[in-house]
């Protein structure tokens, strides 16, 4: 992937002896600004990561160096398009109980920025509010990130033009104890994509709350300490592990959603609780891994009596006990249910299943509302991370295919991605297919019908600051 980080070129030349000093001086000052790459760390231009946000120009990149923890560091950034990187390991960036502007770390002022290979831990101020990252501005990408231990670990405020990114990340521990502050709590945005992360712990919040209109959550884990274990952080007894108060557009596919047995709420998916006041009331739940370690008790979905449109739960596995949804017309198809299903460690999550009941017994998904390909790619990998995922015959049930081969006479067919178009161009093809917009791994699909403009307004925007392709699948619909 290359990431786009051109500025627009500015090719009318112009003549010197034409020109006023006045007017060369000002055209020198546009015409020279384009993207750097500012140093952070010991013995670089800049000693830590706020000096040279406070330094950096739009569209600039600002590299930290790694294995290095930056104690106090807390500012706002205004500049747009910035992308700020840690490099040569990840760098660690502690609040050490300083706060910019009463709101915590790093308060993000700036539109479209995006942040990779970072740790950040401890905000803390005294509302009990602080953030790692507060969002107040438009659009936001997190990939390979470790945000623990701070009182939020994301805070966006309420912006419906404003998609959110956030990918192989970790989140663990963050919340004041209060249950008003989580591991993330994405205000009312346009779009949520929260995918290949793990999301644990959340000292009593939820370990993701979102009222955004459109949530994608893929391929992840949300699951916490029970007694006896240990991880990288401490256990935090959460409340929800998944919760989409305004209900809207919502996909929850390929998930492993494991309640611990310490917590401070029953449910571990809860949707609309909070009214349906989103654009949409969609509630999509496929092929995800459920697991109530409680005992007793639990509901696996709380889905309100005021959401007006039947949730669709197909091709889930349901571990433990517990209530199935609380939503009489919930749509259930070909889920498995049992106290213990069959895995193959599942003290240590290896949980490809090994019950012949959930191989090769699931249904084919199809298609959202909106047309977007409910179908798993893929599973996700310890730790914030994902593979592909490898069907063999018929699709399994649940977040993961058997770790075996199966051996089977029926077989599906496996399609072929043609290249079609460049973003912003146009992608003919005949018949109903599935199409890919984005890049090479980072992108979203939806069942069309050909031709179909490839831009952000027909597919939404899976991969902010890079340059995205469509593809279309070999096989028609």
């Amino acid at each position: 992937m290359q990431q786009l980080r051109q500025i627009a070129s500015r090719n009318t030349q112009f003549s010197a002896s034409r020109l006023t000093a006045t007017v060369l001086l000002a055209f020198a000052g546009a015409a020279t600004a384009s993207a750097a790459t500012l140093s952070v760390g010991p013995g670089k231009t800049y000693a830590k990561p706020c000096a040279a946000i406070a330094a950096a120009h739009d569209g600039d990149v600002i590299e930290i160096t790694g294995n290095t923890t930056y104690s106090g560091d807390v500012c706002y950034i205004n500049r747009n398009n910035l992308t700020i990187r840690g490099v040569n390991g990840r760098p660690k960036i502690d609040a050490a109980g300083k706060n910019a502007g009463g709101k915590g770390t790093w308060v993000v002022d700036g539109n479209n920025l995006t942040v990779d290979n970072v740790e950040m831990v401890g905000a803390k101020v005294p509302d009990a509010n602080g953030a790692a990252f507060r969002l107040e501005a438009t659009n936001f990408t997190l990939r390979n990130a470790f945000i623990h231990d701070n009182q939020n670990g994301i805070l966006a405020n309420a912006n419906t033009n404003s998609d959110i990114l956030i990918e192989y990340s970790e989140f663990g521990h963050n919340g004041a104890g209060d249950g008003q502050s989580h591991n993330l709590y994405i205000g009312h945005v346009k779009s949520l994509t929260f995918r290949y992360s793990f999301s644990h712990d959340a000292n009593v919040g939820h370990n993701l709350k979102s009222r955004a209109n459109t949530n994608m959550i893929a391929y992840s884990r949300f699951s916490s300490l029970n007694p006896g274990e240990t991880g990288s952080t401490a256990a935090g007894k959460p409340s929800f592990e998944i919760d989409l108060p305004n209900a809207g557009m919502s996909y929850v596919i390929g998930n492993v959603i494991q309640q611990p047995a310490s917590n401070s709420n029953s449910t571990m998916l809860a949707y609309g609780e909070e009214g349906a006041t989103n654009t949409g009331s969609n509630l999509y739940v496929v092929n995800n891994t459920f697991l109530n370690d409680m005992g007793s008790g639990g509901t696996f979905l709380f889905v309100s009596g005021k959401v007006p449109t039947a949730a669709l739960a197909q091709n889930n596995i349901f571990g433990g006990v517990g209530t199935f949804s609380t939503q009489s017309t919930t749509i259930d198809k070909t889920n498995y249910r049992a106290a213990a299903p069959s895995f193959v460690n599942r003290a240590a999550y290896d949980l490809h299943p090994t019950g012949s009941l959930m191989i090769n017994t699931a249904s084919t998904p199809g298609t959202s509302a909106a047309g977007v390909s409910l179908t798993p790619v893929a599973q996700y990998k310890s730790v914030a991370s994902g593979d592909a995922r490898p069907v063999v015959g018929l699709l399994d049930i649940g977040a993961y295919e058997a770790a075996t081969t199966a051996t089977t006479t029926t077989t599906t067919t496996t399609p072929t991605w043609t290249l079609c178009a460049k973003e912003n161009g146009t992608c003919s093809y005949s018949g109903k297919r599935e199409v890919r917009y984005g890049t090479s791994t980072v992108y979203t699909s939806k069942v069309l019908t050909g031709p179909v403009a490839c831009n952000n307004a027909t597919f939404g925007d899976p991969a902010h600051g890079y340059v995205k392709s469509c593809w279309y699948s070999s096989v028609t619909q």
